[in-house]
């Protein structure tokens, strides 16, 4: 038998042990930033930080190239963009059905609401903080690792209702169905394919700007250098190419120099899509180097 004295020590360690545990769940999410786990086999810790920008390597969501190896396989005969962003689109319709899948079926019965991976880019446009966004949001959380910090409002804690409200949206029945984070998965790898394919819209790192009117809730650190300071973005946030539309955005114009291996979607990759006016980016989050202009 343990001696008295022996057992009251071990419980005191276990006491310890789940308080620290029970204490880092309850970390703020401004100072976890990720997650410890993903699927792409770099720590999301690493994804979130300024010396991954500076210094990036290519990410890839782990089995999804080899779960659509002939789409990939396809992929590598073509070397038109257009061609490629054609084929890809053909191959999601076969696969996961008609994107616009709730219209009147000729018997005039409603379909049910099938989600897909150009919905969540068009609201997104519309509204980064809708329902089907708290999904696109959820999507980089369980494969990047990286935690949403706003969704309608700063999200700064895990027990807090914003967090709480974010959940339930991400998980909807409505929006979370028809595989739509395999959709978002590939998406995203045939988006580094035709990177590193076509060199398009750049072969390392690209700027981009975002035009936002408040960044001191946004901002991590400031910087030496006057108008530089490190902002941390929300897990996927929108850019574009062009200083011009960012301005129609905000008052404080940002100018970020961005790793391609963290963008999702750009303007030029599919040939059907609803963002083509303001040549927007959708970028994986964290903290950046930002420049105000």
């Amino acid at each position: 038998m343990v001696p008295h004295s022996r057992q009251s020590m071990t419980c005191i360690k276990v006491t310890e042990c789940w308080q620290a545990t029970l204490n880092l769940a309850m970390k703020s999410i401004v100072e976890r930033a990720a997650h410890s786990t993903n699927l792409i086999g770099v720590p999301a810790q690493v994804i979130a930080s300024t010396t991954y920008n500076q210094h990036p390597v290519p990410l890839s969501i782990a089995g999804v190239r080899e779960t659509a190896n002939s789409l990939f396989t396809t992929l590598d005969s073509v070397n038109d963009p257009i061609e490629s962003g054609t084929l890809f689109q053909h191959y999601m319709t076969s696969v996961f059905g008609e994107e616009l899948s709730d219209k009147i079926q000729p018997d005039h019965k409603p379909r049910r609401y099938k989600n897909s991976y150009l919905r969540l880019i068009q609201d997104w446009g519309l509204d980064s903080n809708s329902a089907q966004s708290a999904v696109f949001k959820g999507w980089v959380e369980s494969r990047f690792g990286l935690l949403p910090t706003y969704h309608k409002q700063a999200i700064t804690a895990f027990y807090d209702r914003t967090w709480l409200h974010y959940l339930s949206q991400k998980m909807h029945s409505r929006y979370h169905n028809n595989c739509i984070y395999m959709q978002l998965d590939l998406l995203f790898e045939f988006c580094q394919w035709f990177i590193q394919r076509h060199k398009q819209p750049a072969e390392t790192f690209i700027t981009l700007f975002r035009g936002v009117n408040a960044i001191d809730k946004q901002c991590i650190e400031s910087l030496p250098h006057k108008n530089h300071k490190i902002i941390r973005f929300n897990n996927i946030t929108s850019f574009t190419n062009r200083p011009s539309t960012a301005s129609e955005f905000g008052d404080n114009i940002l100018k970020v120099v961005v790793p391609v291996f963290k963008i999702v979607f750009f303007n030029q990759l599919l040939p059907h899509h609803a963002l083509h006016g303001e040549s927007e980016f959708l970028v994986i989050g964290g903290d950046y180097h930002v420049e105000l202009i």
